[in-house]
């Protein structure tokens, strides 16, 4: 309880990531509730307003096809967030357990978890990701699915790192000597001192989950139209037209992007900050 008012009193004093963490909140909140709340249809189409300008009637314009601009950013951005934290799920569901098998028991399995992650890692995961969609399709299932599963590596290698060096720690030596199980060894001592560094790097890995997936839509190979994301949004910029005279398509979804990244980003350093304060900077 204590270490927990600690944890809050230090992220407190980041006043750009509590900002951030409150705008982050306030998108989470806005993606669920707004669609409801105003009956925000992203595919509906107005045939009199095919590429309308921001007006009363579409507060941030139609596309070409006549589709509510505000109601596919919204739309969009709540596909975006859910692929950045559940992709980041399935990185730590699979990262997390076998970096604490791999540096507690050592030994062949440690060399077989080791060297698969660094298989996974020799491979660029973008390329890796455009194979398998192209194989598998591209639905918001299998997009979070290929961005958790090629970036385990990272957390697990990162959780193997803290358990090599919490595990050679003096009390976890006097478990050993008074004979606790492995079991309790692992879970109540060694887990708890060894995942700290990864909440610090979990806004990180959210948020290049994002980018990734904002990547693979711009390209064509991510969530495919008529279901909006960020990325398949800001594709319209691809055409002259719509990148010069047509700004209100593209540049809503990426100032959303851009702002939602930047404020994760700056959670993620308040929250690295309040676990270890002396890297608090100056």
């Amino acid at each position: 309880m204590k270490r927990k008012s600690e944890f809050i009193r230090h992220f407190r004093k980041h006043k750009l990531a509590v900002i951030s963490l409150v705008i982050v909140i306030l998108e989470i909140i806005g993606v669920i509730v707004l669609p409801v709340a105003l009956n925000l249809d992203p595919n509906s189409i107005d045939g009199a307003a095919f590429n309308q300008a921001p007006g009363t009637a579409h507060l941030l314009g139609t596309d070409e096809v006549g589709r509510d601009i505000f109601a596919r950013v919204i739309s969009g951005g709540g596909i975006s967030i859910l692929i950045g934290f559940l992709a980041t799920a399935v990185s730590v569901a699979v990262g997390l357990p076998l970096g604490l098998i791999a540096g507690y028991y050592k030994g062949k399995i440690e060399t077989l978890i080791m060297r698969l992650a660094d298989i996974f890692m020799s491979f660029p995961a973008m390329v890796l990701i455009l194979v398998f969609v192209a194989v598998f399709g591209s639905s918001v299932p299998i997009i979070i699915l290929l961005i958790g599963i090629l970036n385990w590596p990272a957390v697990g290698k990162l959780i193997y790192s803290n358990v090599l060096s919490v595990r050679s720690k003096e009390y976890v030596e006097a478990e050993y000597a008074i004979g606790t199980g492995d079991r309790k060894i692992l879970f109540e001592t060694i887990l708890p001192n060894s995942i700290a560094p990864l909440w610090a790097t979990l806004a990180f890995r959210i948020s290049s989950a994002m980018i990734t997936e904002s990547a693979l839509s711009f390209l064509g190979a991510g969530i495919q139209p008529p279901q909006a994301s960020w990325g398949n949004i800001i594709q319209a910029a691809t055409s002259l037209i719509v990148l010069t005279k047509r700004w209100w398509i593209w540049i809503p979804a990426g100032l959303c992007l851009v702002v939602t990244i930047v404020c994760i980003n700056f959670v993620g350093e308040g929250i690295r900050d309040a676990l270890d304060p002396k890297m608090k900077r100056l």
